[in-house]
């Protein structure tokens, strides 16, 4: 909401040039990521998670909307990613609560993993253009190379474990698109770091805290693609966003000193309860078994 409330300032004040301190790409990349793990959470009937990954969904694509508006995102991507944001909303709903075919439901899904496979690599490839040359081949392969798996795992011929894979693509893919958008937005904090006064501390920090009150749950139930989403959020899109602002003295020391000490005392503590509910040894204990799945 901070953020969403800046742009809207700026909108009105005819700013239009702040906005490019919010990565379209980055957005792209976090929504499709959100709306991703929102099918993968509803399978799992995470209803907490769904929330978090809905609103998610929609607070970007209001933020997208608003870069569409100062035409720093090309229309023509906004409005195909509005028929995905509809279209992907409506169906994971439509399944949570059972009114869905399963078979519909299967296509969407293969819809999600040939887009993510396909977007993701192009995505990254795009977001260092021009400083490389601007190519679709990434997503051409990463096309071709999605359709084939998903094809060859519907039709039969992969063993089990190659069947079981591809279907885990999908969710790995979401935490990959995810994780991707810290990159874009540092990469453009440090081509335009004078813009950075459009990038809002307050939604920083809430996107530091949000997902840092994921990682309880989520080493609750050993879920290792959640953990990882919810800890690189938490570590480079809001505390390292807030680390940019400090160096770039937007924000004030007590503020970045502030968010350190509660980010730090916070992770030690989940780690911390997590070992003494689990009965291991140390903290570092309880992350080997994580990590390990077991």
């Amino acid at each position: 909401m901070p953020q969403i409330i800046l742009n809207a300032r700026n909108l009105a004040a005819g700013n239009n040039t702040a906005l490019m301190a919010v990565p379209w790409l980055g957005m792209l990349t976090s929504l499709l990521g959100n709306l991703s793990l929102l099918s993968y959470f509803a399978k799992k009937r995470e209803q907490g998670a769904m929330v978090v990954q809905t609103l998610g969904v929609v607070s970007t694509f209001v933020v997208l909307a608003q870069l569409a508006l100062a035409e720093a995102m090309p229309l023509p991507y906004f409005s195909a990613t509005s028929v995905v944001v509809v279209s992907g909303l409506f169906l994971n709903f439509m399944n949570y609560f059972g009114l869905l075919n399963a078979g519909i439901f299967r296509l969407w899904e293969d819809f999600i993993t040939i887009g993510g496979l396909s977007v993701l690599p192009q995505i990254m490839w795009s977001t260092f253009v021009p400083y490389i040359p601007n190519s679709i081949l990434p997503g051409a392969i990463s096309f071709v190379i999605a359709v084939l798996a998903v094809t060859m795992a519907r039709s039969g011929k992969l063993s089990e474990q190659g069947v079981k894979f591809v279907g885990g693509i999908s969710g790995w893919t979401a935490t990959l698109l995810f994780m991707w958008m810290p990159v874009s937005q540092m990469w453009t904090n440090y081509l335009n770091p004078e813009n950075m006064k459009g990038l809002s501390a307050i939604s920083m920090l809430l996107a530091m805290i949000g997902n840092g009150l994921m990682l309880p749950r989520a080493l609750l139930i050993r879920d290792l693609m959640w953990f990882t989403g919810s800890a690189w959020a938490t570590l480079f899109y809001g505390y390292g966003n807030i680390a940019c602002l400090y160096l770039s003295n937007i924000i004030s020391k007590e503020f970045f000193l502030a968010a350190t000490a509660g980010l730090v005392s916070w992770i030690g503590m989940a780690f911390w309860r997590d070992s003494v509910v689990h009965g291991y040894s140390s903290p570092l204990t309880s992350i080997s078994h994580l990590v390990s799945g077991s």
